[in-house]
């Protein structure tokens, strides 16, 4: 599929790769925004003091979920936004 149907189906809550890319292991997927309160004991609040207490809109973005089970945000290249070889990770 082309990146447009990929990210129809990454809003609708799917995983999804190139088969481009070199493992099976590697997908994409939304990670949907959410509002939380930081805390002082949590990445966040240590690395901004002055944000705990306070309510923080965290919005949507995607990651990716690489070959060695972690995970980062991801930017897609013009090379993937052009692509026709994406298609949707079974869970």
């Amino acid at each position: 599929m082309r990146f447009g149907e990929a990210l129809d189906a990454l809003c609708v809550g799917q995983r999804v790769a190139r088969a481009h890319w070199s493992t099976a292991d590697v997908w994409i997927f939304l990670v949907p925004g959410s509002t939380f309160t930081v805390a002082d004991d949590r990445p966040m609040g240590k690395a901004n003091p002055d944000l705990v207490g306070h309510d923080v809109s965290y919005r949507s973005h995607i990651d990716v979920h690489n070959a060695d089970g972690s995970v980062e945000p991801w930017i897609a290249t013009s090379t993937d936004l052009l692509a026709a070889d994406w298609y949707e990770v079974p869970a």
